[in-house]
């Protein structure tokens, strides 16, 4: 699979072929809107005129001066922007578990880190204002686990965890497991 490039351009061709006019004019439709917010411009674009949630998108953040979606080259570059003691926590979050399953990537997607399987997304997590948030892909990794979780906040799909986190090696590797048995065959 080709990595994607960000690039909310490459959008254009198929947004004026579908939607029958240039990119320019929807530019400037929207600069009638410049004093709105990302989401009411989202819903004139898509309530008005039928674009996809992804095409409104693509031009919307491009016409705030935002070409690309990629706000991270890498991992590492991921890493170089975090608070220290937080990156440390990231690093040994992703070591745990890639020094049980070494055949997992650690990739960026969604301009998050996760760590991807030949068929699919096993684990991932968010660094947020005050907390790291550790995201198995599973719910039911999550319910399985809820004993071993009762000292930490859950969300739907979500465990939250401070960026000083001692880390639960036996806790995250089962969250992964559990992911394994969900992934389709290659």
């Amino acid at each position: 699979m080709a990595a994607d490039s960000g690039d909310r351009a490459k959008h254009f061709p198929a947004i004026e072929k579908k939607y029958g006019q240039p990119i320019k004019y929807w530019l400037s439709e929207l600069a009638n809107l410049d004093d709105q917010k990302y989401p009411a411009q989202i819903s004139f674009l898509r309530e008005n005129h039928g674009f996809s949630q992804t095409h409104a998108n693509a031009v919307v953040m491009f016409a705030k001066g935002s070409v690309s979606s990629k706000r991270h080259k890498d991992p590492a570059d991921y890493l170089k922007k975090l608070d220290k003691q937080c990156a440390k926590t990231v690093t040994e979050i992703f070591k745990a578990i890639q020094t049980k399953y070494p055949e997992l990537e650690l990739v960026i997607a969604w301009n998050q880190p996760m760590l991807k399987a030949a068929n699919g997304y096993v684990f991932g997590l968010g660094v947020q204002k005050n907390h790291i948030l550790l995201n198995p892909f599973s719910a039911d990794a999550i319910k399985k686990t809820l004993p071993k979780l009762k000292d930490y906040k859950i969300n739907k799909h979500t465990i939250r965890v401070p960026f000083d986190w001692q880390i639960d090696k036996q806790l995250l590797l089962v969250l992964v497991k559990v992911r394994f048995t969900e992934l389709p065959s290659k």
